[in-house]
């Protein structure tokens, strides 16, 4: 399986479809978890994404340093599955100590020599809409769209998901 990247907008059924496809591909399968618990609507958010998952995962939360999560649990399941890159992505922006394209280069490095378990990589886009009117939102979207098009570049599999259908962006590499 190698490393998948799963994309779309905001209730695309990018984590559904992430979710089904590896739990059809794995027996110790890991969700690594971006996001934080900063208000209310979050906290709920993240219950029911916790509910979304059987008892077969195991959830691990890392909200800045995800390739040395990566790397720490790569021994340990059979596949991780990311969610999600541009919460990653916003954490490590706003992050008064971290340098985010230090992050990204990390993160891009990390991926291209990667050969641990399974990785399922989900990602939001967010570049389809107006142009944000904040300097800070103009470069978290500039900065997303690079990161997922780096990640593109090196996953195997790249789906795009459109009100809930996954569209096969790209396949898995042929052997040979």
């Amino acid at each position: 399986m190698g490393i998948v990247l799963v994309g779309g907008g905001a209730r695309s059924g990018k984590s559904r479809f992430a979710l089904e496809y590896a739990e059809s591909r794995s027996q110790r399968p890991a969700f690594l978890a971006t996001g934080e618990a900063r208000d209310e609507e979050m906290r709920e958010r993240i219950r029911r994404h916790q509910s979304e998952r059987s008892s077969r995962w195991t959830t691990v939360e890392e909200p800045l340093d995800l390739c040395a999560a990566l790397q720490r649990e790569s021994t340990r399941f059979d596949l991780l599955l990311v969610d999600c890159l541009t919460l990653w992505l916003s954490n490590v922006l706003l992050h008064p100590q971290r340098d985010v394209r230090a992050e990204l280069r990390g993160l891009g490095a990390c991926l291209e020599t990667w050969s641990g378990p399974a990785l399922l990589l989900i990602t939001n886009e967010v570049g389809l809409g107006i142009v944000p009117e904040s300097p800070l939102a103009r470069e978290f979207r500039d900065l997303a769209g690079e990161m997922n098009q780096a990640v593109a570049r090196v996953a195997d599999e790249v789906y795009w998901m459109v009100f809930g259908i996954p569209m096969t962006v790209k396949g898995p590499r042929e052997s040979g």
